[in-house]
């Protein structure tokens, strides 16, 4: 097992010090940085991988560590992208009351642990690449950091449609590419089409209407001075998108 700092841990070009360990923590991770993430990720399904020391040459081992990635920050610690299923994130609540013989507890319970680990029946079976069904390991903590790491135009977009639907009173709503751009413009959402288009087709994985299709959008109209959505009648290969869709998201 290693502690390591997170420095040490990802970004440092030597690892030779995590060479042969079973388990790598690493305290206080703020892997904000997509790199980090991808290394990562890389790191959890390999058999094999280049090891370094300073003044040594690089030589390919064997690898079989986990990561163990520890953090105070609920939101973004590390990147991780909708569908991602190389993570297991578990929030661990507060300890009630201090203990300050903990770490002697923990310590004199390491025999017991490891005949424990070795004697076990196993109750999963090998379901994916990391051992584990998916839906085993989809947990509300995992899906809040994925929530967090969503660019900025995906949550406007997000946020605007559950608007219109709600100030509406709708369940779904139709639209072009070119309807939101007004709508954005309006609310001075700085965005363009293509990082629209990349949100609605890779993000959110929708496809247009086959076909120019007559079509009911919403547009910002002015009542009792008051802005407002109102009807607009359009034709185009529209985009449809529902409350359950972005409930789930």
């Amino acid at each position: 097992m290693a502690l390591l700092s997170l420095a040490r841990a990802v970004r440092s070009q030597f690892n030779s010090y995590w060479n042969g360990k079973l388990i790598i923590v690493v305290d206080e991770v703020l892997l904000n940085k997509r790199e980090d993430s991808e290394r990562l990720k890389n790191l959890s399904t390999t058999y094999r991988y280049k090891v370094e020391a300073k003044g040594q040459d690089r030589e390919e081992v064997s690898f079989f560590a986990k990561f163990v990635l520890c953090s105070n920050n609920e939101y973004p610690p590390v990147v991780i992208d909708h569908g991602e299923t190389r993570y297991w994130v578990r929030k661990i609540e507060r300890l009630k009351s201090d203990d300050t013989a903990f770490l002697d507890k923990v310590k004199a319970e390491i025999p017991a642990f490891l005949h424990y680990l070795s004697e076990r029946p196993l109750s999963t079976t090998e379901e994916s690449r990391m051992w584990f069904d998916p839906r085993l390991t989809d947990t509300a903590a995992l899906q809040k950091i994925i929530r967090a790491n969503r660019n900025r135009v995906e949550i406007e977009l997000a946020e605007l449609l559950m608007d219109i639907m709600e100030s509406r009173n709708i369940d779904a709503v139709d639209f072009c590419l070119n309807d939101i751009l007004c709508l954005f413009d309006y609310q001075r959402v700085k965005t363009d089409r293509t990082a629209l288009r990349k949100v609605v087709q890779e993000c959110w994985k929708l496809r247009p209407a086959p076909n120019s299709l007559c079509y009911t959008t919403y547009q910002i109209g002015v009542f009792l001075n008051e802005p407002s959505y109102v009807e607009s009648r359009k034709v185009g290969r529209y985009y449809t998108v529902t409350r359950q869709m972005l409930e789930n998201l």
